[in-house]
């Protein structure tokens, strides 16, 4: 989905954490139908742009193994660039990960869970 239905803008990193600005493509065909005249940001998709952006921080295709909280706080519209934010700690299990997407300091989603190397 990235450089595709979303783009990565303003990102700052560090060795366990990061942050950038999420621009949507509004023209995408999810938008079409999800929903038509009142488009928003599907949860699935939420969930996806976390785990691309940890992905491609680490280098490496990651999984969901577990989510111990996934909070849809509010709608995200195809105008609105909301900001990501994730911390990992790495373990032999994977990445614990604290994730959330939000405007002007407000979250609207927020995930809490584990990723491993995909295939394991």
């Amino acid at each position: 989905m990235i450089n595709d239905f979303y783009t990565c803008h303003d990102m700052e990193s560090s060795e366990a954490e990061l942050s950038c600005r999420i621009v949507f493509n509004a023209d995408h065909d999810i938008f079409k139908g999800h929903f038509p005249g009142q488009p928003v940001v599907p949860g699935v998709c939420m969930m996806e742009i976390v785990k691309e952006l940890l992905q491609n921080k680490v280098n490496k295709p990651l999984v969901l193994q577990n989510a111990r909280n996934v909070k849809f706080l509010g709608f995200i519209s195809p105008d609105m660039q909301p900001v990501a934010n994730i911390k990992w700690k790495q373990s032999d299990a994977g990445y614990m990960v604290t994730a959330s997407l939000g405007i002007n300091g407000s979250a609207l989603f927020k995930l809490d869970g584990n990723y491993g190397a995909f295939g394991q």
